[in-house]
């Protein structure tokens, strides 16, 4: 579908170039453009919003492109098996012109291997009489934080501008109640899939998803990331803080590197890495639990010797805790079965699967929270789900009760250097919570330190 807009007038345009020439002239030379306002009752100027990358480069081509063409702003968009030039000519530009634009791209951008779905806006300059349409600017997003730019000059050739957006490194605090899952609320305040798969991982050792969670719990989470300049996240660092509060208790989890890698502690410094995980899989709902049950299959009633999550085929599966991968097979009624030993003989089983991680093998080591298969409803199933059991040598056990060792506990000068990061933590999170707004603190490294704003996600 094409969306057009109408040209601008000429007064419009001419005042346009002027700010552009503006901007670009004191980007020449390393300064920042100053945007004035009229001066209304208060004489004090006032500086609108630093525009984005798109905006500024369609500005820039607009303040460009000749008047007397009378251009149209048509959005254009990348379909799959798409070549840069025939989704021009799909717009109406001419061949040639096409070709000649997408030359000038070649140089600032992969032109070969585009992304279906990527969108552009190109100015077209209607036919007149048996005449074709011309191509007369250009304008798209080329990164996160690059926009790129085509105007027409006199001798029928196309200048490019790039522009690019000063990226920035900021501690990212977002909070707020759970609405639907942890997922789409997380997601909603501004982390991404990689930060909320962490958070679960965490809270998967103190919490039971399918049944602590409730519509008014509430979740915080501090992470890493680079923005632009217009709050676009081009990328997003480690997890460093994560809190739930359910059911009138409250899960703080706090990042601390100690023996060559990242881990994490509750607020006394004891290590919250139980020894195996209590969901190993991101589920919302138990299907059955552990002990005597009617099988919806078989038709009789048998012991249960596991807990079912339900989860879509699909659904990547980690390894509850550390250990050995010591079986990979086809378990009659369970379908693809996994086996892992773990330490103190201890074990944990997975059935039903779809599909194993790729590479693995029986002998391999594994991490907790590793990727070690794929959910399923292979063997004896009414539908998608995990089933996983818990065994101490050989005693299967309610994954929910077994009593599994606990982590370690932090002491001396490693307890002081905790303290320390904890209280740089807290006092990033103490300050988000007095905004009234509800926005999203952030806070930067400056030249002269931790400089902290306010901003939204």
């Amino acid at each position: 579908m094409l969306s057009r807009t109408s040209p601008p007038g000429r007064s419009r345009l001419l005042s346009t170039l002027f700010t552009v020439a503006a901007i670009v002239s004191a980007a020449a030379i390393g300064g920042t453009a100053a945007w004035m306002l009229p001066a209304g009752p208060d004489p004090r100027p006032v500086a609108p919003p630093v525009p984005s990358a798109s905006e500024l480069a369609g500005l820039q081509h607009a303040g460009f492109r000749p008047a007397d063409h009378a251009p149209m702003a048509i959005t254009g968009e990348i379909k799959p098996g798409d070549t840069f030039a025939g989704a021009l000519q799909r717009l109406g530009a001419p061949r040639d012109e096409a070709q000649a634009a997408v030359a000038a791209l070649a140089g600032a951008m992969d032109i070969q291997h585009l992304k279906a779905g990527m969108t552009f806006t190109a100015d077209l300059a209607p036919p007149q009489g048996a005449t074709s349409g011309h191509l007369t600017g250009l304008s798209l997003r080329a990164g996160p934080a690059r926009a790129l730019s085509l105007a027409r000059v006199p001798d029928g050739g196309f200048r490019l501008r790039s522009f690019e957006e000063k990226v920035t490194a900021q501690t990212t605090v977002a909070a707020g109640p759970i609405s639907g899952s942890l997922y789409v609320a997380a997601v909603r305040a501004g982390a991404d899939a990689r930060i909320v798969a962490d958070a679960a991982r965490l809270f998967s050792h103190k919490i039971d998803f399918s049944r602590d969670l409730h519509p008014e719990d509430h979740f915080r989470l501090v992470f890493d990331r680079k923005v632009t300049e217009s709050g676009r996240t081009v990328e997003t660092g480690g997890l460093l803080f994560a809190e739930l509060e359910s059911k009138g208790k409250t899960s703080r989890f706090y990042r601390f590197h100690r023996e060559g890698r990242d881990q994490y502690f509750d607020e006394t410094g004891k290590n919250i890495k139980g020894f195996l995980l209590r969901t190993p899989v991101d589920a919302v709902r138990i299907t059955s639990g552990f002990g005597m049950r009617f099988h919806p299959v078989l038709g009789y009633t048998r012991m249960h010797q596991g807990i079912d999550f339900g989860a879509s085929t699909g659904t990547p599966v980690y390894a509850a805790g550390d250990g050995v991968v010591d079986e990979i097979k086809w378990a009659n009624g369970y379908g693809h079965w996994l086996k892992l030993r773990h330490a103190a003989g201890w074990a944990t089983g997975y059935g039903h699967l779809s599909a194993y991680a790729r590479g693995l093998r029986v002998g391999q080591h594994v991490a907790q929270g590793q990727v070690i298969a794929y959910v399923g409803m292979t063997g004896i199933a009414t539908g998608p789900h995990l089933h996983y059991e818990v065994m101490n040598r050989t005693q299967k056990l309610d994954p929910k009760g077994a009593k599994v060792p606990q982590g370690a506990i932090l002491a001396g000068r490693e307890l002081a250097a905790f303290r320390a990061e904890k209280a740089h933590l807290d006092a990033l999170i103490a300050q988000a919570a007095r905004r009234a707004d509800g926005s999203v603190e952030t806070a930067r490294a400056g030249p002269q330190g931790l400089v902290r704003s306010g901003g939204g996600l």
